[in-house]
């Protein structure tokens, strides 16, 4: 399963009739060129699950104009990726494994995928 799959997998999976009207996912671009994404994670299977976050390609690491970079954390109980514009699919797998890899909390259902 590919990692939009996935993602569209983990939202459906929050739907409980209240969550999708005050939460959700977007997905965005950025004009450095890059991509945005952010979770909402509150009232979902994630509200305050920890995360080590993920980067490559920023700060000491930055090369002038390389579109080779990401950012993962989770920040405000929201998961927040900024990457160059062919980061999107590692953005969202990088989302997707923490997602698949965090037990179920009590009360929740079996993790998706």
């Amino acid at each position: 399963m590919n990692a939009l799959a996935q993602l569209q997998d983990w939202y459906l999976s929050q739907c409980n009739g209240d969550w999708e009207h005050t939460y959700g996912v977007s997905i965005g671009t950025l004009d450095n060129p890059g991509w945005s994404l952010v979770v909402e994670l509150t009232d979902s299977n994630l509200d305050g699950r920890s995360f080590a976050p993920v980067s490559h390609g920023v700060g000491a690491d930055s090369v002038e104009d390389d579109p080779d970079w990401l950012t993962c954390e989770v920040k405000s109980n929201r998961f927040v990726a900024h990457g160059g514009p062919l980061k999107l699919d590692e953005m969202i797998m990088v989302f997707v494994k923490w997602a698949d890899s965090c037990p179920p909390n009590a009360g929740d259902g079996a993790p998706f995928s």
